[in-house]
């Protein structure tokens, strides 16, 4: 046996916060065996991870869209979304058939999208622009200012 067992989950985002982390790794564990409990799994993730952005975690709805008012891309909004409601219906009977392995397959993918848009990319960008000098970042300041 392997660890971590991902079974054919992608491996996680290296930026992922630990605490996400572990239940990305738990769900990767019963995937093939278990894709609904996997989805709901990645659902409690985001709800985690949005948390770890600054929101409150207890809604993953409200938290998304709190996010999109700070201004989060829709491409990210939609990927967090297809999670949430994945997630949510894999506990509760509903239209999207959980117990396929492919469909769970893509909310692994989302996961590490959504975290290379709201901490992976953020974190290069600001590593490179931290490296301008003063004076040109403090010539951005002043042209980005409000009046």
């Amino acid at each position: 046996m392997l660890y971590p067992d991902t079974g054919r989950a992608p491996q996680p985002n290296p930026d992922l916060p630990d605490s996400v982390e572990r239940i990305y790794l738990e769900a990767a564990s019963i995937s093939s065996k278990s894709p609904r409990g996997a989805a709901a799994l990645l659902r409690l993730a985001i709800q985690i991870l949005c948390k770890e952005l600054g929101e409150k975690g207890e809604n993953p709805n409200e938290d998304i869209a709190s996010l999109v008012r700070k201004g989060l891309p829709e491409r990210v909004q939609q990927s967090l979304d297809i999670v949430r409601v994945t997630g949510n219906h894999s506990v509760h009977p509903g239209q999207i058939d959980v117990d396929d392995p492919g469909v769970v397959a893509k909310l692994f993918e989302l996961a590490n999208i959504i975290t290379e848009y709201t901490i992976s990319m953020p974190n290069r960008v600001g590593a490179i622009y931290s490296s301008l000098p003063d004076s040109a970042k403090e010539q951005i300041e002043k042209r980005d200012k409000k009046p």
